[in-house]
């Protein structure tokens, strides 16, 4: 970006570019708003499929214009059909407008309003008489079909025979079909089998491969059941991230698949990391009623959080990550469903026309500056409380592609009656470590299964070899069996003990156990009631002159100052090369760091006992600059002794979006939220100071006696290894941070207390997930 501009005009720019990307879509010569109750019509010949806060139109001429209108006849919008004569409905701008369908079209989001549920028309209205159809209705998310949906399809589903296999396709309530692939243990008249399912937009339902959910389950004797949401692989439908038909097919999935003779109990459960950890939760939200359990493994919170971090924009593995999700969800945009039409599958390949609606959803994402409220509909974290099933998930502090704004939400699973959440320091795909696996397998064994968990010597057996080809670590292996005072027949018994246990289980110093550096497991743990842990005491640092970070504020203070870095958005700390190797058992770091001027940094004294900081925290900065807008990250690192590094956590926050209120009004829960919607963005007031709390995410963190903690404040950037970041405001532009008497900018972390802290410290590398380097000291710029 140019200097010069203020962070405001930046936004203005920012806005009007996707604006005017948009209104490449629209077509002149709009329709009036309301339709002319007098003007002749006919009866419709195009299809229309309504859905679930969606509408599918097929059958009409190419280009041909169609108005979706309320039952009030006022025109919605207006969309041209595409080359194969269709249109979608699923978004709804806020002025009305005429709109080109078909692949490269950017449809107009206005602030991301979804389709309502309710009754409408479509009329064609580039036929004579005016094509008209009749009304329909537009389900809400919670409006179910008759269970006949799920009934008529006993028996449709899965092998035959002495087969074990199945490919097909499951119908939804309309009338979509997703494509599945089932794998049983055994010939389905050996079963019933614990059965688990994995649905994403992966390739789930690829028989030639499997994904890791479901290979491990598979593994454990469990019958599994690979789904393609809608839009992706062979399944029909049109493409979205994360909306309400997706989270309505999820509930359909269950229902029809726990129809079948060869699933256990008429229940299954779900697996998966990632894609498919995070939409069991929006599945199990919609509460379908044969759903056992589910097993969400390194998941988010909010998909708009994911692209937007406290409102900075997220253009490193999001980015990329929807970037391929619209790739992948192109017609034959996968080789193996691109092998399944060239083998003769009819009807993967009358699925893929549809694929020509399907949106750009990173452009879609980028446009919606300000968070909508209809986001509201896909946050985890207020959709959670309605899951009434077990729910066994784990995440990271450090996830480098997902985060570990998760933790946030984990109070708010208020109705499952059990819930097992087990946390860590690492990686992306450490909830398939075998320290963190058997609790996984303890959980499916009782939920899913209904049997006392002790695994078979066989399993314990294989997991060396399994374990050491994923991670490249010799001699891995499951958790002892913890339930061995009870035998096959105490079902009852056993499940009443493990349900007295704490929900919350912290590993730390996940990569130091034993002698090889990145081992990914362990040296100690604790459990808790609740997280964030109930008993943390808040500890407030304040930061002061010179670099510290004090007790207790300074008599004296000043501002210190360091310029934007927008060029330190593009910098993540990996060494190139190798460059970000996900499974390798040790990263190469190249964490850069600031010269005096682009940052400032404030240390504590050493710490003179053992503490642990576990829980959500606070850096609350009074900060000014002399733009309008800023983006802000705060980064926590630990200095030891022998001046070591290690990166702890990170946040960030455009001060725009600084309004926040607490999460609850528990003074010590120290969580902030914020809607970051366009009624609560406010600029910044041109040099004058402005009190801005920085959400840091969750962690949990032992500083032994003598190491001591940092606080470093910047531009977002470097401090990440998949993550980037546009920032705004012009380079070189000064941002100023003060810590004097009635301005006093502090940072505060929960302390817990009771946990015996091992005495030798990591080597470097060796936490998992947590980038380190020499410590060296950066002086701050004092300006005032």
């Amino acid at each position: 970006m140019a200097g010069g501009r203020t962070a405001i005009t930046r936004r203005v720019r920012w806005t009007a570019v996707v604006l005017a990307v948009a209104a490449l879509a629209v077509v002149t010569g709009c329709l009036p708003r309301q339709v002319d109750p007098n003007q002749p019509t006919t009866p419709a010949t195009f299809d229309v499929r309504p859905g679930t806060e969606e509408i599918t139109v097929t059958g009409v001429a190419p280009g041909n214009r169609l108005s979706l209108v309320d039952k009030s006849g006022k025109r919605l919008i207006v969309l041209k059909a595409d080359k194969y004569g269709q249109a979608h409905f699923a978004y709804i701008p806020t002025a009305l407008g005429t709109y080109q369908t078909g692949a490269g079209q950017t449809l107009p989001t206005g602030e991301g309003n979804s389709l309502r549920p309710g009754v409408y028309t479509i009329r064609n209205e580039d036929t004579r008489p005016v094509q008209v159809t009749k009304t329909f209705r537009v389900d809400a998310l919670g409006d179910h079909p008759s269970t006949a949906l799920y009934d008529l399809q006993k028996g449709d589903i899965g092998p035959k025979g002495t087969d074990r296999s199945w490919f097909g396709y499951v119908t939804m309530r309309d009338g979509e079909q997703l494509s599945v692939n089932v794998r049983l243990p055994g010939p389905p008249d050996q079963g019933p089998y614990p059965t688990v399912v994995e649905y994403s937009g992966y390739g789930p339902s690829n028989p030639d491969a499997t994904e890791p959910g479901s290979l491990i389950a598979g593994l454990f004797g469990y019958a599994t059941v690979g789904v393609n949401m809608r839009g992706t692989g062979c399944s029909s439908g049109v493409f979205d991230v994360f909306n309400a038909a997706q989270q309505a097919d999820g509930y359909d999935v269950i229902e029809a698949i726990a129809r079948q003779d060869w699933v256990l109990n008429h229940k299954p459960g779900m697996v998966g990391l990632s894609y498919s950890g995070i939409t069991q939760l929006y599945t199990a939200a919609t509460q379908p009623p044969h759903l056992a359990a589910v097993t969400s493994l390194s998941v988010i919170k909010d998909p708009w959080l994911q692209q937007w971090p406290g409102g900075v924009y997220n253009g490193g593995f999001t980015r990329e990550w929807l970037a391929e999700r619209d790739r992948q969800s192109s017609a034959g945009g996968t080789s193996w469903v691109q092998k399944r039409i060239d083998g003769g599958d009819a009807t993967c390949a009358q699925h893929q026309q549809l694929r020509e609606q399907n949106i750009d959803f990173e452009d879609f994402g980028k446009s919606l500056v300000h968070r909508p409220a209809d986001t509201d509909a896909r946050d985890l974290s207020k959709l959670v409380r309605k899951i009434d099933v077990p729910v066994y998930l784990t995440g990271a502090w450090q996830d480098e592609q997902t985060g570990p704004q998760f933790a946030d939400m984990l109070d708010q699973f208020e109705n499952a009656p059990v819930k097992r959440f087990t946390l860590f320091n690492g990686r992306h795909p450490d909830g398939y470590t075998p320290w963190v696996l058997s609790r996984w397998y303890e959980f499916l064994e009782l939920y899913v299964h209904d049997k006392v968990p002790h695994m078979p010597q066989a399993y314990r057996d294989i997991a060396p070899t399994i374990f050491e080809a994923q991670f490249g670590v010799p001699g891995l292996t499951f958790e002892p069996d913890r339930w061995t005072q009870f035998g096959a027949d105490q079902y009852d018994e056993m499940r009443a003990a493990y349900e007295a246990e704490p929900d919350v289980r912290v590993i730390f110093e996940n990569g130091t156990y034993g002698t090889v550096p990145g081992t990914p497991r362990g040296t100690f743990e604790t459990t808790y009631e609740t997280w964030p842990p109930p008993a943390a005491e808040p500890r407030t640092w304040y930061l002061g002159n010179q670099g510290t970070l004090n007790d207790t504020p300074q008599r004296k203070g000043g501002i210190d100052a360091y310029a934007n870095d927008v060029d330190d958005g593009t910098k993540k700390f990996f060494a190139e090369p190798p460059g970000y190797q996900l499974l390798a058992p040790l990263w190469t770091f190249d964490w850069k760091r600031y010269e005096q001027g682009d940052g400032l940094s404030y240390v504590t004294k050493p710490f003179t006992k053992d503490t642990v900081l576990a829980g959500p925290g606070q850096v609350d900065l009074w900060i000014s600059a002399d733009e309008l807008d800023a983006d802000v990250q705060a980064t926590v690192t630990i200095i030891r002794p022998d001046d070591t590094e290690y990166l702890v956590s990170t946040g960030l926050l455009r001060l725009g979006d600084r309004k926040a209120r607490k999460v609850v009004p528990d003074p010590d829960d120290l969580r902030l939220a914020r809607t970051y919607s366009k009624a609560d963005y406010k600029p910044l007031p041109k040099g004058k100071l402005v009190r801005a709390k920085i959400a840091v995410p969750s962690f949990a963190q032992a500083f032994r006696a003598g190491d001591r903690l940092r606080i470093q404040i910047s531009s977002p950037g470097r401090d990440f290894g998949a993550w980037s970041f546009t920032t705004i405001g012009a380079p070189g532009a000064e941002r100023r941070v003060a810590h004097f008497p009635g301005r006093l900018s502090k940072v505060v972390f929960p302390e817990v207390s009771g946990i015996t802290v091992p005495a030798t410290r990591p080597v470097c590398p060796s936490l998992r997930g947590q980038a380190c380097r020499p410590y060296q000291p950066l002086p701050n710029r004092t300006v005032g």
